[in-house]
């Protein structure tokens, strides 16, 4: 083979590659704030949403059936929406944690997540 139909082939190689890697990853859609939810909440009922924010103190209730919380959008603590989640129960899940989650916005105040991500703390402060 010639320097040309190397490189051809290298290319073709890392598009391959590529296309695979990336088989199955959403990107359809970003993370929306619990204030964006909130604010056109009939645009997104029925649809998945993924969002951030954070689990209000005194409200995570955790049963053998079903995780509940309220979360509080990240810049607006009155911004708030309820959550249920049935999936395992993650670990280092508590109250005043930042979450992220996705789930189906079954009402104006309501997402039934199918994953959440906890957090990390950092071990650095200010």
């Amino acid at each position: 083979m010639d320097k040309k139909q190397k490189t051809l082939v290298a290319i073709g190689v890392i598009v391959a590659v590529s296309v695979i890697g990336l088989w199955g990853v959403d990107v359809s859609q970003g993370y929306l704030m619990v204030s964006e939810l909130k604010s056109n909440p009939q645009e997104h009922i029925g649809q998945q949403v993924n969002t951030m924010g954070s689990i209000k103190d005194g409200t995570l209730l955790i049963t053998p059936d079903i995780i509940s919380f309220i979360l509080t959008d990240a810049e607006d603590k009155s911004i708030e929406i309820e959550v249920e989640y049935t999936g395992n129960l993650p670990a280092n899940l508590d109250e005043g944690k930042n979450v992220t989650l996705g789930g189906t916005m079954v009402s104006g105040n309501k997402i039934e997540a199918n994953k959440i991500v906890i957090g990390c703390s950092s071990k650095y402060t200010e």
